[in-house]
């Protein structure tokens, strides 16, 4: 659990060192409007998409408090995988080496 752990905030600084440089770097709605018209950003826009609404399906499966699993889902929409990260390891810390409890959250 531990080397999962490493992992993932591995890929949180990854992801927040990423986010960084495009907003340093980048101009949103210049380059949009060259990336939204091609069918690769779209089929990559919408394999993105699915993956947050499968991993905001497994926040709200294992939260007990909907309005705190809305909030992380929320998250995983805007932040990316930097969110899914962070709620990841949130869920190690949380179910204190069990699995059962790390997948199924309140329903363990």
């Amino acid at each position: 659990m531990q080397r999962c752990m490493q992992v993932l905030l591995i890929g949180a600084v990854i992801m927040a060192a990423a986010i960084l440089y495009a907003f340093v770097a980048g101009d949103f709605l210049a380059e949009a409007e060259t990336m939204f018209p091609l069918p690769w950003f779209q089929l990559a826009m919408v394999d993105l998409y699915v993956g947050f609404l499968l991993f905001g399906g497994w926040i709200l499966f294992r939260e007990s408090s909907r309005p705190k699993a809305i909030g992380w889902i929320l998250l995983v929409c805007v932040l990316g995988n930097l969110a899914s990260c962070i709620y990841a390891v949130r869920a190690i810390v949380q179910c204190g080496g069990d699995w059962r409890r790390f997948w199924l959250g309140h329903q363990a």
